[in-house]
């Protein structure tokens, strides 16, 4: 038999709607019922707004359970925007370029463009996501300091915010990620954490060595509503 949360929220997907705060928290609550979040989970991508943290809190205090730790990669826009803008993909392969620190033979001293930057191994022309342009990453940054960044103020009182500067090679920013983590495995009182910070900070190199550290899942918030979606899911 699915749950109510999952057919409310099959219902709002199915007719294009957005799916409301309220139906998100309900599919984690859920979710987290799961065997496998008895010693604890991680959040990556929620909540993006203090009125979602704030529902995140209730309820977990419904539960007696609270957010134990956050973790929050710390890189300037600047370095965001050469990161991000500098990624070209080849589309069919799935490969991965950039203009400054991984770029095809073809680019050379060119000015990188659909003539310039191609795939080594076909030589077909690579691509930019459409999100991954200065435009659209100036739109997403500024999102993220006016939403999302309130956030790490709304549990700063807590003590449990942990900033980490990720503008530093992958094995430093591991290094300082691991010296804010609880013991593993983790064990009572549950870890839940969130794992912050801006596109392109890190979240994906940063989030599976948590899960490995801990031995506690990374729980995505659009995986988790298309399972529920394809469970027909009540809650």
């Amino acid at each position: 038999a699915g749950s109510e949360v999952g057919m409310k929220a099959k219902s709002v997907m199915e007719s294009g709607g957005l799916v409301s705060d309220d139906l998100v928290v309900g599919v984690i609550a859920d979710r987290i019922k799961e065997p496998d979040c008895s010693g604890g989970f991680i959040l990556a991508g929620f909540p993006r707004t203090v009125e979602q943290a704030q529902m995140l809190d209730e309820m977990l205090a419904a539960k007696s359970e609270k957010v134990s730790s956050i973790v929050a990669l710390e890189v300037p826009d600047a370095v965001l925007t050469e990161r991000i803008c500098g990624r070209w993909v080849h589309k069919q392969s799935g490969r991965s370029y950039h203009v400054k620190f991984a770029p095809p033979k073809s680019l050379g001293d060119q000015e990188p463009s659909a003539e310039t930057m191609l795939d080594d191994e076909t030589g077909e022309a690579l691509m930019q996501r459409a999100d991954d342009t200065e435009e659209a990453l100036a739109k997403r940054l500024q999102g993220y300091h006016s939403q999302t960044v309130p956030i790490l103020a709304h549990y700063d009182p807590t003590g449990v915010v942990h900033r980490v500067n990720a503008n530093v090679k992958p094995t430093e920013v591991w290094t300082s990620v691991e010296a804010v983590l609880p013991g593993a495995p983790a064990s009572s009182p549950k870890s839940i954490m969130i794992l912050f910070g801006p596109p392109g900070a890190g979240k994906g190199s940063v989030a599976p060595n948590i899960v490995k550290q801990l031995g506690i899942p990374q729980l995505s918030t659009g995986d988790m509503l298309r399972a529920a979606v394809a469970a027909g899911s009540e809650v």
